[in-house]
């Protein structure tokens, strides 16, 4: 395969975890609020404002705060007290400031690559304040040339920034976890996707098995694997 012009990478969950941190959260915050509600309604409850709310809110710590904040007020129809809407807002404080651990093999991959000379982006979507706080705590940002932070990852945000950088789709290398975010839209875009899945993915995130059919992309087991791609 050619060189590539420009190499992107995904950040939650491709070069740290981070839904793992929500996911424990909302389960806290579940065993806290079982009086009103069990955890199976809470969380039914909590995913269908989520979807509701995401065009207003968008993602990250701040939006499930929100978002669980009017769950809890619509379970109890206005009944939630108010420390227990400050257990909530503590709970989202802590997803703003977890400590970053990497991924295996993180530093190891950008090292090599950069040492090849091929520029480097980090692409996540997300909170801007949130997302440059995540970077700046991983230790990262020296690794890479650009940063783009934005509010939705689709066909036509990848094309604006394929736009901005002069690269061609064939030239750009896409790689993260999400097939919804990362892998899908830069695939139909006809640019080359690398799959890295994680453990664990948020509902949202999730995709049906017919929407990847016939989807041209690479999946790797771990992040090391993508060097013989590149």
């Amino acid at each position: 395969m050619p060189t590539p012009q420009l190499i992107a990478f995904d950040a939650d969950d491709t070069l740290w975890p981070n839904q793992p941190h929500f996911d424990q959260a909302e389960a806290e915050l579940s065993g806290l609020l079982t009086h009103y509600a069990n955890p199976d309604i809470l969380s039914s409850r909590f995913n269908e404002v989520h979807r509701q709310n995401v065009h207003l809110f968008g993602y990250g710590a701040k939006s499930f705060m929100l978002c669980m904040i009017e769950t809890v007020i619509q379970l109890t129809d206005g009944r939630v007290t108010g420390t227990e809407i400050q257990q909530i807002l503590d709970s989202g404080k802590q997803l703003l400031r977890f400590p970053i651990e990497l991924l295996p093999h993180v530093e190891a991959v950008l090292t090599e690559l950069k040492a090849r000379g091929i520029p480097l982006m980090l692409l996540t979507k997300g909170d801007l304040f949130d997302q440059e706080s995540k970077l700046a705590r991983s230790g990262l940002g020296d690794y890479f040339d650009y940063v783009e932070i934005v509010s939705e990852k689709n066909e036509s945000s990848y094309q604006r920034i394929l736009s901005r950088y002069q690269v061609r789709p064939e030239d750009f290398v896409m790689i993260g976890n999400s097939l919804k975010s990362d892998i899908l839209p830069v695939a139909r875009l006809g640019a080359r996707a690398i799959h890295v899945p994680f453990y664990t993915t948020w509902i949202y995130e999730q995709v049906p098995a017919e929407e990847v059919a016939g989807v041209t992309f690479q999946e790797v087991a771990t992040l090391d694997e993508v060097l013989r791609y590149l």
